[in-house]
């Protein structure tokens, strides 16, 4: 039975979200403080989160962030606010998705049940030793199979260059690629000192994902060495 951990601190909001998932076949733990929650992830941690973002003793998006130091289970936002900054920072700082109050339960357990699909379905194809055919994190979604790509539920009409960069940097997460790495993997040429190919296509990728040209929130710049998205 898939186990689901329901931080909020308004009791009747995390027993109706309990009734709901209860009857779909979730066991159901719930907490009203992010101290309590966080020492429950560290005991056993669950197959997926909601939290609260209005918690007493940390706001959601700091728990969201701190359990994101050490577990990759999904994690689903709620909150009363309908800000499109504050979906944009819960989603930057871990959360797998997002939905305001007042919601409709029903539409709450359709999010969870597929954002666990999502998860199982990235893990059993890590563990078969089968390269992913869909990335889903922090609002960035593209598919290998569709060459579709959406931020932030916005479908971004990428070139299927522009695609295949973002697909190879999705693919490497978390770790640096250089230049000439993502220049010879995506073109299938030989890389030249004096190209600018690479930075012309980032920098038009970027701008498509409207991210801010000094902090960008997905590819960043490790300066002589090339490109990341963590």
């Amino acid at each position: 039975m898939q186990r689901i951990f329901v931080v909020d601190d308004e009791a009747a909001i995390a027993e109706l979200v309990e009734v709901y998932l209860t009857n779909e076949g979730f066991s159901v733990e719930k907490f009203g403080c992010a101290a309590d929650a966080l020492a429950g992830v560290r005991r056993d941690p669950p197959d997926l989160a909601v939290l609260d973002v209005m918690l007493p003793d940390m706001d959601g998006f700091a728990l969201c962030q701190e359990i994101r130091k050490d577990y990759l289970f999904p994690i689903i936002m709620l909150t009363a606010k309908v800000e499109d900054m504050d979906k944009i920072m819960g989603l930057t700082l871990g959360a797998d998705d997002y939905i305001t109050k007042p919601f409709n339960p029903l539409e709450l357990v359709a999010r969870v049940k597929t954002q666990l699909r999502r998860f199982i379905r990235y893990n059993q194809a890590e563990h078969a030793g089968k390269p992913p055919e869909e990335y889903d994190f922090r609002g960035l979604q593209i598919s290998n199979q569709t060459h579709k790509c959406t931020l932030f539920d916005e479908e971004l009409q990428l070139t299927p260059i522009e695609f295949s960069i973002l697909w190879y940097l999705c693919q490497n997460r978390g770790k640096v690629v250089s230049s000439e790495e993502l220049f010879e993997a995506v073109w299938g040429e030989k890389y030249l000192d004096s190209n600018n190919t690479v930075m012309s296509h980032i920098a038009r990728l970027r701008e498509k994902m409207h991210e801010p040209s000094r902090k960008p929130r997905f590819i960043k710049t490790v300066w002589g060495v090339g490109y990341t998205i963590e």
